[in-house]
């Protein structure tokens, strides 16, 4: 094992497998070759045109999902080589936890698991894990990216009971007899150090982000920013520092200071909190961090407490601002009526897609819903753009500037 890996840490070199035996690259470990394929995939480059809050056309300079999975990457790489994880493994999950997210962000995937209710449902994280082992189409000896099972238990971060039962039943049999990657869905469990990670620094990078765009979209002022806590101990403390960022024409730099010492806040306090819950726990590896009763990775408890009420802010000033809810109701009829298109007229889906629905055998699915589910895999895998293309040529309606 490498020296800077702990014990409790995934090493690429005990991997659990792959859903396909391959023999070992020789410049590459497992976790390079997963994070490799992944940056290659289709639906990886489809992010650059996907929502995080504000849809393509609002502004070049808003967040997307690519950008929000890179910022991700790079906040848990960061964090990973101070506590002695994979490094590699956190930025496999970090990019790849977003792939199966449709156009229009949540109010995409709201909409699309509207029409797929009476079909088992869409969730994006589900989504996500389909996207690497069966919708991509690269290799010919099999469906998907094949990854190791360490990133796809990372990839996995929630799933109901129905949907991981129906996972374990198309699961490999691990050689050291262990269970697949919904088995800690149904028998209470824990996820690697490296996945819970991935979760965390997702929080952090949103929290972070979606500050930096609401205020440039004009939603958020700093005023209003001033009345959470987290933040406005971080804004009067640049202020403090540096006291010429209370000048009008500061204001810029003003907020990326605030946003830096409270985004590095919450780093230290995760990385304070996550050592010290490993000193008590003392897992000797990967089997009993996933054994453990609760996440070992986390914040303190007063951080906690500010990190969700900053969220609640956010939640309510932003996402469920009027502006924003007009434009994502919209976006929702987009995709109610692209859904409703395709299942009445399969061969309107262009491309691959239509000739796969009418010509070959569906894929494996969870349900037993294969033309609907082929219809949820195409719209999920559209870019913002391109949904709003098709949803003018099915229609004849334009309601955004795509």
């Amino acid at each position: 094992m490498p020296e800077a890996l702990r014990p409790y840490a995934c090493d690429p070199a005990q991997s659990r497998g792959r859903r396909y035996a391959q023999p070992d690259a020789p410049t590459r470990t497992a976790f390079q070759r997963d994070r490799d394929r992944i940056v290659h995939s289709t639906a990886f480059r489809r992010l650059v045109y996907k929502t995080q809050v504000f849809i393509n056309h609002e502004g070049d300079l808003f967040r997307t999902r690519l950008t929000h999975s890179l910022e991700v990457a790079q906040l848990g790489r960061s964090m990973a080589r101070t506590l002695g994880l994979s490094e590699d493994l956190v930025e496999t999950i970090a990019l790849a936890h977003d792939l199966g997210h449709t156009p229009f962000g949540h109010a995409g995937q709201d909409a699309l698991n509207e029409c797929m209710a009476p079909f088992g449902g869409f969730e994006h994280n589900l989504q996500s894990l389909r996207e690497v082992d069966w919708l991509e189409e690269r290799y010919p000896q099999f469906d998907g990216l094949n990854l190791s099972f360490e990133s796809r238990e990372g990839i996995l971060k929630h799933c109901s009971r129905r949907n991981a039962e129906a996972i374990e039943a198309l699961e490999p049999a691990y050689a050291d007899g262990g269970g697949g990657v919904g088995r800690r869905f149904l028998d209470p469990g824990q996820p690697n150090l490296e996945a819970q990670l991935c979760n965390l620094a997702d929080e952090i990078a949103y929290n972070a982000h979606d500050i930096d765009d609401g205020v440039r979209s004009g939603l958020l002022t700093l005023e209003q920013l001033h009345d959470v806590p987290l933040f406005a101990e971080f804004s009067q403390a640049a202020l403090a520092q540096h006291p010429d960022l209370g000048q009008p024409a500061q204001a810029r730099r003003w907020l990326y200071e605030s946003i830096r010492l409270m985004l590095s806040a919450q780093v230290y306090d995760l990385m304070a909190a996550t050592q010290a819950a490993l000193d008590a726990a003392q897992p000797a590896s990967v089997a009993a961090v996933r054994e453990h009763p609760q996440a070992l990775v986390c914040f303190s408890a007063d951080m906690r407490a500010q990190s969700r009420a900053m969220k609640a802010f956010l939640f309510k000033h932003l996402y469920r601002h009027s502006q924003v809810m007009q434009t994502m109701d919209q976006a929702k009829q987009v995709i109610a009526d692209l859904f409703a298109a395709y299942c009445d007229a399969p061969t309107q889906m262009q491309n691959e897609a239509a000739v796969r629905l009418a010509a070959q055998a569906p894929k494996h699915h969870l349900h037993e819903s294969d033309d609907q589910r082929r219809v949820a895999d195409y719209i999920a895998g559209m870019t913002d753009r391109f949904a709003l293309r098709e949803h003018e040529r099915l229609t004849g309606q334009r309601l955004f500037a795509a």
